[in-house]
């Protein structure tokens, strides 16, 4: 690892959590002194994805979103899904996302409005703890590595009530995705919000992301027609990334996670 371009992702990710920061709050987050912090920042807001604002406060800068646009426009995943969630949402009357794994958290790079033209707002960008979405869950259910450090863990973020957080519970649950094919989440990381979703693969037999709907919790989907929606438009866009099955049939004969 070269320790100066790691030094910069973690001032970058410190400027996405916290959105503005002094020179000095920076360093003090990082435990590195101003003049090291100074010399890294200088440099990413020459390159603009640091931006100083009169205050003296540093933000991230206009070249992050450069950045982010070309991932979207070239990320094969979201390019194959389009067609695909375009249907879903047509057919299920709810919002689509496709959402991939990073670190701990699940990342949004599609989302499909749902067609009843109320005011919604775009979610790509945002992230979720893993554990507290069906998108997750429908990764980690068909990643044993990603489960198992997961399950390992005892300080699993609490996002309401009802994020499940006892590991012998996720493991559980888990279980019954891979049974099912589905995931499922209800009020687990926005009150008033449910979700059902299914894993995609690729060629290599990776689960890559996953696809869902989301719904008002008072309108929590059951009918089976519109979950074999959610699980076909998995396996179409899982052949599209080049899957020969779904789920891949060497992954269903592996341990569960635990």
């Amino acid at each position: 690892m070269i320790q100066s371009v790691d030094r910069a992702v973690a001032i970058l990710h410190e400027l996405q959590g916290a959105r503005r920061l002094r020179l000095t709050e920076l360093a003090l987050r990082l435990s590195l002194p101003n003049s090291t912090v100074h010399g890294i920042v200088a440099t990413l807001v020459a390159r603009g994805l640091v931006e100083q604002d009169v205050s003296g406060r540093y933000a991230l800068g206009p070249g992050v979103l450069r950045l982010s646009n070309v991932y979207l426009d070239s990320n094969e995943l979201r390019l194959r899904s389009l067609s695909w969630t375009d249907a879903l949402a047509e057919r299920s009357g709810c919002a689509v996302r496709v959402g991939v794994p990073l670190a701990d958290d699940m990342v949004v790079i599609h989302h499909v409005f749902r067609p009843d033209g109320s005011h919604q707002m775009r979610e790509i960008g945002i992230d979720i703890p893993t554990h507290g979405t069906a998108l997750g869950k429908a990764v980690l259910a068909f990643d044993p590595r990603r489960a198992d450090e997961l399950l390992a863990r005892d300080d699993l973020p609490k996002l309401t009530g009802r994020t499940v957080v006892a590991t012998d519970d996720l493991a559980t649950q888990l279980a019954a995705v891979r049974e099912a094919g589905l995931a499922t989440a209800a009020d687990e990381s926005i009150l008033g919000e449910s979700e059902v979703a299914a894993p995609i693969f690729d060629a290599h037999d990776a689960v890559i992301g996953a696809v869902g709907i989301v719904t008002p919790s008072s309108e929590v989907p059951t009918d089976r027609a519109l979950l074999d929606e959610v699980r076909r438009t998995a396996v179409n866009i899982s052949r599209e990334m080049g899957a020969a099955s779904w789920p891949p049939r060497a992954l269903l004969e592996t341990d569960t996670p635990r």
